[in-house]
């Protein structure tokens, strides 16, 4: 019979998805077959299922480390925000629609039962769940209705280790303050307690521990030091996103309001001789910059319209007449064509808008999305390469004709007649090394970097960090049968 167990936070990015990467890393050792969930999650840095679905980053990262496939019913809703107020709503893998957050909160107590049913279908196939919640089940105003925090735990009687931030301070209030907002039953869900991202001697903070279990009545977990290769590893929350100091190459991307898959750049980011410098609203793209890379976007059309509101379209041009590179992933992929046309009003009003006329395509937006797992190989290099499609949009017209990638024995993308934009709507190439090795081979830059390998030895190292700091067994102890 399985066990499942949940980390909550007091407050978001509090690093509940690390630790539970690492929990699932350090169980898995220990001979469990571990699988992650989350009920419910924001982001839209997703990725694709061996079923065809779609997960949060973060439970693709929790998958690995606890060496599984990746499966839908490990995130069984994802909302993918689409506009300030709104987001596209993902049920066990599949879009379902788009929705406002009044109405998605009316909506969400209905989905609780296609959450359990997922949650179940992992039971069945495990030793150990570890449920990630989202946010903080402080946040009183969420309670009604909310299938994420307690809502979850109680559906499904399982237990909760709360984990405060002590790094952005006031952890003591964080968690005694969580004590005091909670419904009674809520709190009586939550057996214990822990604090993360502690900087210098853990054992200064051996009175702080004492007055949180005195005034909580909950079990100290354990102080988990700062683990200082967590950039090491993808992250799923664009706040994450910054510009990384490395080599000489510099290579510059633009920040949009609905950026999406960003994940793209950690091999880029992890590269010595390479600089990713991430471009806020308001500053200009620099001048020095070997490449630009357009990312995936949530909503290209809107997007496109933020990048010329900002002067970046204008920019980009001039580095291309400079002699310089441009890449585009998925929606930049879209932006660099002659024109994107959204006739049935997937990312808005019905409407469309001139591209970057970079690439001599044009995009159709359409009502199916594509999700698949894809491999092949670079058409100039040959250098293979895997990675996942997620897109609504249908790219076509003379450009394609020159493509960039071969994707399982078709064309996918295309490369300008002098070679130096590129686009395809294939995620995750940059994370295949002879792929990458190739691309930076055309900006000058010699690499040797074995990224996959890194991310594994860093989960490693992440799941003996936990393990040092939390009794793993007396954890486990406090999993209940589900």
């Amino acid at each position: 019979m399985a066990r499942a167990i949940m980390i909550q936070g007091t407050g978001s990015n509090v690093g509940k998805s690390l630790l539970v990467a690492g929990l699932a890393r350090a169980f898995a050792d220990r001979g469990l077959r571990v699988a992650p969930f989350k009920p419910q999650n924001m982001s839209n840095n997703a990725a694709v299922t061996v079923d065809g679905g779609e997960i949060g980053r973060a439970q693709a990262l929790q998958a690995m480390a606890a060496r599984v496939p990746l499966h839908s019913d490990m995130n069984p809703v994802l909302l993918k925000p689409e506009s300030e107020t709104g987001a596209q709503v993902i049920v066990q893998g599949q879009r379902v629609g788009s929705l406002a957050a009044f109405g998605y909160r009316d909506k969400a107590p209905s989905l609780l039962p296609k959450v359990l049913e997922s949650f179940q279908r992992l039971a069945a196939n495990h030793d150990l769940i570890l449920v990630e919640g989202a946010g903080s089940p402080a946040e009183t105003n969420l309670r009604r209705g909310d299938i994420a925090n307690m809502g979850f735990a109680r559906a499904a009687n399982v237990p909760v280790i709360l984990a405060g931030d002590i790094d952005r301070g006031g952890v003591i209030a964080q968690i005694v303050g969580t004590k005091a907002v909670l419904d009674p039953e809520d709190a009586a869900m939550i057996r214990g307690f822990l604090i993360n991202r502690f900087r210098g001697d853990v054992r200064l903070f051996d009175d702080g521990l004492t007055d949180i279990a005195t005034r909580s009545g909950w079990a100290a977990m354990g102080v988990v030091p700062w683990f200082t290769d967590a950039w090491r590893l993808p992250a799923e929350d664009s706040e994450a996103l910054a510009s990384r100091p490395g080599g000489a190459v510099k290579i510059v991307v633009p920040r949009l309001g609905r950026i999406a898959n960003f994940d793209d750049l950690d091999p880029l980011s992890a590269e010595p001789g390479v600089t990713v410098d991430i471009v806020e609203p308001g500053r200009a793209l620099p001048g020095d910059a070997a490449a630009v890379l357009l990312p995936g976007s949530k909503a290209t059309l809107a997007d496109l319209a933020e990048l010329r509101a900002y002067g970046w379209d204008i920019d980009i041009l001039a580095h291309w007449r400079r002699g310089g590179q441009v890449i585009g992933l998925c929606g930049g992929y879209q932006m660099l064509g002659r024109a994107i046309r959204d006739p049935h009003g997937i990312e808005g009003a019905p409407g469309g808008a001139m591209g970057l006329g970079l690439l001599d395509v044009v995009t159709v937006m359409g009502e199916e999305k594509r999700l698949a797992t894809v491999s092949g190989v670079e058409k100039e290099s040959g250098a293979a390469l895997t990675g996942y499609e997620i897109h609504m949009g249908q790219t076509s017209g003379p450009g394609c004709t020159t493509p960039w990638l071969e994707i399982d024995g078709r064309p996918e993308g295309a490369v300008s007649p002098d070679g130096r934009v590129r686009g395809a709507y294939v995620h995750g190439i940059f994370g295949e090394d002879a792929f990458r090795h190739a691309f930076l081979a055309r900006l000058g830059v010699t690499s040797t970097t074995a990224y996959s390998a890194s991310v594994e030895q860093t989960l490693d190292a992440l799941a003996a960090h936990l393990a040092a700091h939390i009794d793993l067994y007396k954890l486990l102890s406090l999993a209940a049968e589900v």
